[in-house]
Formats: C-alpha cells, sequence, structure tokens
C-alpha cells in the first residue's frame, strides 16, 4: 500500500510540513513521485517513520537518527528489541516517580509517615537510568562494566545532602562555565575555577580521580555528539573549551 504526505502524516499523528522537512534534509525520503507530483511512500519507508519516531521518542536527534538508520550496519529487528528495552526503563522511572508521588501526597495528609530518603529515590533512579539510556555504551567501551556500575551505585546511595549539593554543584558548574565560554580564554581564572568544579562533579561518580581519566572524559564530550549536544545547550562551543581549559589545569 503507498501513501500520500497527507495520509501518512495523518496515520502517524504527524503534520505533513514535517515529513516534507524529513524529506529535505534526506531522513525519510518518498518511495517515488506519481505522475500527478505527489509524494508516495511505500511499506519500506513506513517501516523507516516508525523507527524515526522510536527513536524520536527516546531524545535521540534528527541527525544522529539518521546516521543509524543509513548505517550498513544497521539491524531493523535489534534496533526494536532495543527501543522495548528503553521504553520499558522509561515506565519503570514514570512509575517510580508515580509511586513517590502518591507516597509524598498522602504523608503530606498525615496518612502515612516518608522517610527522607523515600523522598528522593525516584529522582536519583531517574538520573541513573537517564544517564545510562544516553551514554551508557560508550562510558562502558571507553571505562569497563565496574567502573560504570560502581558509578550508577554511588548515585543511587547518595543520601539527600549528597543528592542536593549534587545538584547545587551541577548548576554552579553550568553557569561558570557558561561564564567561561564568553570570556573566550581557557586558561582564565573563571575557566579553571570552572575545571575545579567540574573535577568536584566528577568525583560524585567516580571512586578516584586522575588528571589523565579527566582529561579523557573531556575529550569524549568533543568525540560524542549526544555529550557535544549537552554542552553545547550550555553554551555554544562550550565542549571545546571545556576540553581545552581541563587540558590546562591538569598541567
Amino acid at each position: 500500500m503507498e501513501y500520500t504526505v497527507n495520509k501518512l502524516a495523518k496515520l502517524a499523528g504527524l503534520t505533513s510540513r514535517t515529513l516534507r522537512y524529513y524529506d529535505e534534509i534526506g531522513l525519510l525520503q518518498p518511495k517515488r513521485t506519481g505522475s500527478n507530483g505527489y509524494r508516495l511512500y511505500g511499506p519500506e519507508e513506513v517501516d523507516r517513520l516508525q523507527q524515526i519516531l522510536f527513536f524520536r521518542e527516546l531524545g535521540v536527534p534528527l541527525d544522529d537518527i539518521k546516521r543509524i538508520l543509513d548505517s550498513k550496519d544497521f539491524d531493523g529487528l535489534s534496533a526494536l528489541q532495543r527501543h522495548h528495552r528503553a521504553l520499558t526503563e522509561k515506565r519503570e522511572q514514570l512509575d517510580l516517580l508515580i509511586s513517590n508521588l502518591e507516597k509524598t501526597i498522602s504523608a503530606m495528609k498525615g496518612e502515612t509517615v516518608m522517610s527522607d530518603k523515600e523522598k528522593f529515590e525516584g529522582f536519583k533512579k531517574k538520573l541513573v537510568d537517564d544517564n545510562e539510556r544516553q551514554y551508557g555504551r560508550e562510558v562502558r567501551e571507553k571505562y569497563g562494566d565496574e567502573a560504570a556500575d560502581s558509578a550508577n551505585a554511588k548515585v543511587l546511595n547518595m543520601t539527600e545532602e549528597k543528592y542536593a549539593e549534587l545538584q547545587r554543584l551541577t548548576e554552579e558548574l553550568n553557569e561558570t562555565l557558561k561564564e567561561a565560554v564568553r570570556e573566550g580564554d581557557p586558561a582564565s581564572a573563571l575557566a579553571q575555577k570552572a575545571c575545579e568544579l567540574h573535577k568536584q562533579w566528577l568525583c560524585f561518580f567516580w571512586n578516584s580521580y586522575s588528571k589523565e581519566a579527566h582529561i579523557g572524559i573531556t575529550q569524549m564530550y568533543v568525540d560524542d555528539p549526544r555529550f557535544t549536544e549537552y554542552y553545547e545547550k550550555i553554551a555554544p562551543g562550550a565542549a571545546v573549551f571545556l576540553r581545552d581549559a581541563v587540558a590546562i589545569y591538569c598541567k
């Protein structure tokens, strides 16, 4: 069966404009163009669109989706199985947060007592699961399963005070880095302060610190587009700037 842009958009719950944009960037091109000039999509394009929507639901940027789908090694079935695992984990996160919220409401009504530890369990688990889903494969390949599992355990075992400290430190680090990038000098006092804050931030996850690992992870921020995207939201060029500043810091 073939679909026009309007019919496929309606089927998938998208706008026609979205499908036309996907065509423009080469993410989803029609199977053929009819004699009336209409774009026509066949079964293969429908399957590809489903994969696109799964990846998009998981927060993968469109450029990365195109790269993944166009890869010679891409396996549709394996991708669907990974989507299933990721969405199941996401559902478990939501269930945990809903349960946490229900407990909090019950406690505020005076119906139950909720410990301080319970108040933060859902948020810590979500932080670990989000990091694992987005960056887990790269981190495990570079540093090994033991290091990744240990880092996750450190987060899950944080006290509420430590968790709050991590949140505060993350905000301070991002703001300091943002201002340092504006100054433009990786060797400046502000840039080096950002490096010290970044070291402190890493130590919330690492069992031990080394200059080599610090330099290595900031290089990974530059090499991997998902890490780069995170830092680009702080300030344009922040990933490269932090890498260069850390190289100076570690001297």
